[in-house]
């Protein structure tokens, strides 16, 4: 019977105990993500709010309807986004006084478009409903419910739109280990001894 070499066995076993530590780490992370989107789905049953006139880390205020005032365009700005027909193109955000200069006023999506120019006209500003969202920054963004003149309806935020691939991560890594125990006893075994 052949020896196991010690400095390699001992080298690939704690490789693999670390796949295995991702593995269930990953399964552990798909739990948390499951309550991550239950509290999400539930947030879309909850009556409107007013928009967070300040800044606030509470993500359970995500995909919440909401209602704010924005009182003058100050800038806009096009992001990569979808149409509600799913079409790709630029939503177009706002970024809103809100009153009296103070505060950090509000983000409204006011609409879709193929290009990426800024929307002109009449009809911006005013009251806005929609449905809470955060940017790519986790800065929270107003989705409005009717679209500025000239623009089409931005892709309504859904917790149906975040995936949760933990438990597909955690099967990679556990393959992963033993895809390098089977290698590593192949290689044993073809060792001449």
């Amino acid at each position: 019977m052949k020896r196991l070499p010690f400095w390699p066995t001992l080298f690939v076993l704690v490789c693999v105990a670390v796949m295995i530590a991702l593995g269930i780490w990953q399964l552990q992370r798909a739990t948390w993500k499951d309550g991550l989107l239950a509290r999400y789905a539930a947030a879309e049953t909850l009556p409107p709010i007013a928009f967070p006139a300040v800044p606030v880390p509470d993500e359970a205020l995500v995909f919440r309807r909401a209602g704010g005032t924005c009182l003058e365009v100050v800038r806009w700005d096009a992001r990569a986004g979808r149409s509600r027909k799913g079409e790709q193109g630029w939503r177009h955000i706002a970024s809103c006084r809100t009153g009296g200069g103070e505060g950090p006023g509000m983000a409204v999506d006011y609409g879709w478009s193929r290009s990426s120019d800024a929307p002109k006209g009449e009809g911006l500003g005013g009251p806005v409903n929609g449905v809470i969202d955060f940017d790519r920054d986790r800065v929270f963004i107003l989705v409005s419910e009717t679209p500025a003149p000239g623009l089409e309806a931005s892709e309504k935020p859904s917790p149906a739109n975040i995936p949760n691939n933990h438990r597909g991560y955690a099967v990679q890594w556990f393959l992963f280990a033993l895809v390098a125990l089977v290698i590593y006893g192949i290689a044993v075994g073809r060792r001449k001894g």
